[in-house]
């Protein structure tokens, strides 16, 4: 993937190597609520179902990383005292800051043109261990996730590491395109969308019908990002040989029924919160071959 010629965003807040102003954390924080939970945590949960026989994906509720559940330090999006703003100086810090320029740049042309829309970028805040988000504390099992209530995308980088050493994938595209997937849903959130799965989350009859729903979202998420790198490769000639194939396996390594089969050695469609290996890279695909929002809609319809 062709970056280093990208320009730089502003909209980075490099929490790294500090601690967060909130006490608590841990197994503990993430069964209290309060906690967006990601990848690391639905391998947690299976981890602690298969030899517990207690369901943690229904204790954890894997739907508060839509909805806002649970406890809520703060909703403000000021940044943490002595929080270092602007352009990191490493080179991982700046691919996340070139990435975030380059979805700047392509949301704020496609969004106004395809849906008379104007874009509002989120923030991108870099962290190591545990921080304070407005949807609560902020942990590296957590795995990477956006926060509806203060509007910025969480990314501990680590979780780079863990795609290369864990999921088998890595390279640059492939962790474009996880900065772009949590991007996605800011787009979903300021279509109308995320609010509507809320609505409909609160008056679901089940947690499997909860939790369909958070699968509709993420594969919107999955969409959104091929979006963008379909309209960035058209801007800016980004893709280079065997990126879209490395961002595929990708979205079939983090796919819920490949991480369930790793950690209880069966699968369970109820408890999916992210979407299957082959419908994550069916809307990845989508959205990657037409570049347009509407492509990806009837996800939500």
């Amino acid at each position: 993937m062709k970056w280093d010629d990208t320009r730089l965003s502003e909209n980075v807040e490099d929490r790294r190597g500090e601690q967060p102003a909130s006490g608590g954390g841990g197994l503990g924080q993430m069964l209290g609520g309060g906690g967006r939970l990601g990848i690391g945590a639905l391998i947690i949960a299976g981890l602690l179902s298969y030899f517990t026989g207690i369901n943690f994906n229904t204790i954890l509720g894997f739907e508060q990383m839509f909805t806002g559940g649970g406890s809520s330090i703060s909703t403000t999006s000021t940044p943490q005292p002595g929080t270092r703003t602007g352009v990191p100086a490493d080179r991982m810090g700046i691919f996340a800051s070139s990435m975030m320029r380059e979805l700047e740049d392509v949301w704020g042309k496609i969004l106004p043109e395809q849906k008379n829309i104007r874009y509002i970028p989120p923030k991108l805040a870099l962290f190591s261990g545990s921080t304070d988000s407005g949807c609560g504390k902020a942990e590296s099992a957590m795995g990477p996730f956006y926060c509806p209530d203060d509007q910025k995308v969480y990314l501990d980088m680590e979780f780079f590491q863990e795609m290369r050493t864990r999921f088998g994938g890595g390279g640059d595209f492939a962790y474009a395109y996880v900065i772009a997937h949590e991007v996605g849903h800011h787009i979903e959130n300021q279509l109308g969308i995320l609010p509507k799965i809320q609505k409909m989350q609160e008056q679901a009859g089940s947690q499997a019908q909860s939790n369909a729903l958070s699968v509709r979202v993420e594969l919107l998420a999955d969409c959104f990002a091929g979006v963008w790198a379909f309209n960035a490769n058209a801007q800016f000639k980004i893709l280079e040989a065997g990126d879209v194939e490395k961002a595929i396996a990708t979205a079939q390594a983090i796919g819920d029924d490949h991480l369930q089969q790793q950690a209880r050695g069966r699968v369970s469609p109820e408890n999916f919160t992210h979407g299957s290996a082959a419908d994550r890279q069916k809307w990845l695909m989508t959205g990657l071959q037409s570049g347009q929002i509407d492509a990806c809609l009837p996800l939500v319809r």
